[in-house]
């Protein structure tokens, strides 16, 4: 290796690869450290600030040891300087970085690892499942099933279509290590692909696709347009697929609608086990978020994970995120999770496309406007007639859109118990029933706040 910095990046490599160091923390901590020189056995790196300095040489100077070690064969001394080290830091300033440390901690060992174990299983992937860990099961033993190949999985972006390919490759190369195992990214197969053009190795490019004993690759829509890309991919299909060998594809389409792909591929792909892949149901969003919060360590009340699960259906990658914000607003706040705290993780996650949800806070904000009174008397215990009606229509607003426990609700208006907001309801209720203009009023708020921004 030619610089300290080079050392470095296989020191971090080892942390990653070996000791299955998270992102966070590779990014937060050891990744703060700025490498300045390797003399003899001292190794010394710079970091921003002496709390920096505090943390690194408390909680990963072991880790950091080995991993020299490993890289350089002997042992090195560390020497970290803070530049902002003479900076005073405040109190405040200095619980909030340990706050985020802690935090940043929590994640370190939430991740999984992509195997059918950690696959949470429903009825909009279960075929899907069964057939990955028959070709898996298949090519473990040295067989390969000429009805599953080539496996063609497909459907949406973040629903678990990469986690079960990867998980094939993980099974094959746990119970055949001897297997000639290849998993790629169409991404990268274009860019080898390039690289290889560039700099006249063709026949190197060749011989690693070529002779896999299975093939996986993922996101084939992504070979759309690149016709040398569909030659080569063409080419190593055939030749895999003569001989017997697996292959596994995955798409966010099936064959038939991959309009700008080669018909010969298409076909091809056709002729295998098509596998798709759904948006999941209600059951298994919730499992998802109950196992995501089981590794962050948090505990989810049933009301919560429900109204989440209601709310972000369509991409596994959400509710994981979901989860995980919650867990920061939860550490940050110190307060247990609440629906009021789940509003704002789904208004964070939830993209265009997908507007944010109606919160709590929105509703009572119109129902307000529309009465002439503050949104905190419409919390507080004032009984004054204008505010106790603005309060009435807000609860069963709020139940209405939302569709919130009641209990939830009532601890949104100020701790109010389950028997008055439903008292509230009914009252609502009986009114809009027996007075046109409560009815056009109620009517027109809810089109009003729905229309600002849809559940």
């Amino acid at each position: 290796m030619n610089s300290f910095s080079e050392v470095f990046e296989e020191v971090q490599k080892y942390c990653v690869d070996v000791e299955n160091i998270g992102s966070t923390t590779m990014k937060t901590w050891i990744g703060s450290l700025q490498p300045v020189e390797l003399t003899g056995n001292n190794a010394v790196f710079n970091v921003q600030t002496e709390f920096q300095k505090k943390i690194i040489e408390k909680h990963y100077s072991n880790l950091l040891s080995k991993a020299f070690k490993e890289v350089l064969g002997f042992e090195v001394n560390f020497i970290i300087n803070a530049k902002n080290g003479h900076d005073v830091t405040s109190d405040e300033n200095e619980t909030t970085e340990i706050k985020n440390f802690e935090l940043v901690k929590s994640y370190e060992f939430a991740e999984y690892d992509y195997t059918f174990d950690t696959f949470i299983e429903g009825r909009s992937n279960e075929f899907a499942l069964a057939a990955c860990k028959a070709v898996a099961k298949n090519c473990s033993s040295g067989k390969y099933l000429t009805d599953y190949n080539p496996l063609f999985i497909y459907g949406p972006s973040g629903l678990g279509k990469t986690h079960l390919i990867t998980a094939i490759a993980n099974e094959v190369r746990k119970n055949k290590p001897s297997s000639n195992v290849v998993y790629i990214t169409s991404e990268t197969f274009g860019n080898e692909l390039i690289n290889a053009i560039n700099t006249k190795v063709i026949s190197d490019f060749h011989d690693k696709y070529r002779n896999a004993d299975i093939l996986l690759i993922d996101d084939i829509q992504f070979f759309a347009h690149k016709e040398r890309m569909q030659e080569e991919f063409f080419n190593t299909f055939y030749k895999l697929h003569s001989e017997g060998k697996q292959i596994v594809i995955t798409s966010d389409k099936p064959p038939r609608e991959l309009v700008t792909l080669e018909e010969r591929l298409r076909t091809r792909f056709e002729g295998g086990l098509l596998a798709d892949i759904s948006t999941p149901d209600f059951e298994t969003r919730i499992a998802i978020i109950k196992r995501k919060a089981e590794l962050l360590d948090l505990n989810i009340p049933g009301e919560v994970a429900e109204f989440m699960a209601n709310r972000l259906k369509s991409n596994i990658r959400q509710l994981e995120g979901a989860v995980k914000k919650l867990k920061a607003l939860k550490h940050l706040a110190g307060s247990s999770p609440s629906i009021s705290m789940a509003q704002s993780v789904i208004r964070d996650i939830l993209n265009d496309d997908q507007p944010a949800p109606i919160t709590v806070d929105k509703i009572i904000s119109e129902v307000a406007t529309v009465y002439g009174v503050l949104p905190e008397d419409i919390r507080s215990n004032k009984r004054s007639a204008q505010i106790s009606m603005a309060r009435k229509v807000a609860i069963y607003v709020v139940r209405n859109i939302t569709q919130m426990p009641l209990a939830s609700i009532g601890k949104e208006f100020g701790g109010r118990d389950h028997s008055t907001v439903v008292y509230a309801i009914r009252n609502v209720e009986a009114s809009i029933k027996k007075d046109i203009n409560i009815n056009t009023l109620v009517s027109d708020i809810i089109k009003n706040i729905k229309d600002k921004g849809r559940l």
